[in-house]
């Protein structure tokens, strides 16, 4: 993730933890990301795709560009990039779409015992039955009460991010992430 002026392609994800999560699997990957002239971008959010796709792609800089978002801004993501030259198929261009965002990818990937494990090894074990103990969680479905958990407290995302991709096997990381990174 070196200087953008040194990059021939630009990973163009949502937020903190999508990047982090990617950065994460990279290195489990051994992979040089910044040897091979590959910079993951954080947008601040999917709205920010417009700007980055004609900044840094063919009406820009002229980056070969890939990313990772979620189902629900797929619109986003098809108008910019047809307004950018690159046609709407995202996935057609190494854009790559999480079924609702990267916590439920993880979580599935991981499932609750394996979530709650990482949790441990975190040392938030207690935070989370605190949480969960909370009257607004106690009918939630776990997998729910996860999702919220790791969004609760700044920078829990980008930490768990990185935690539950480190801790996964190899067999068993979210095809959004990896279809993602073989693009990068």
């Amino acid at each position: 993730m070196g200087p953008l002026h040194r990059a021939r392609t630009a990973v163009l994800v949502e937020g903190d933890s999508d990047r982090a999560a990617l950065v994460a699997l990279a290195g489990r990957r051994g992979l040089d990301l910044a040897s091979r002239g590959t910079t993951i971008l954080s947008m601040g959010g999917a709205t920010g795709i417009g700007r980055f796709t004609q900044r840094l792609g063919p009406p820009g800089l002229g980056l070969r560009l890939a990313g990772l978002y979620d189902v629900g801004e797929e619109g986003h993501f098809r108008s910019a990039l047809e307004k950018a030259g690159l046609g709407a198929d995202p996935a057609a261009r190494g854009f790559h779409a999480c079924v609702a965002d990267l916590e439920d990818e993880l979580i599935r990937a991981h499932g609750v015992a394996g979530v709650e494990r990482v949790v441990a090894a975190q040392g938030d074990l207690r935070s989370l039955r605190t949480f969960r103990n909370q009257p607004a969680q106690r009918d939630r479905a776990p997998e729910r009460q996860l999702h919220r958990f790791l969004g609760t407290t700044a920078g829990r995302k980008v930490h768990y991010a990185r935690a539950l991709v480190e801790t996964l096997p190899a067999t068993d990381i979210p095809e959004p992430l990896d279809r993602t990174l073989d693009h990068a």
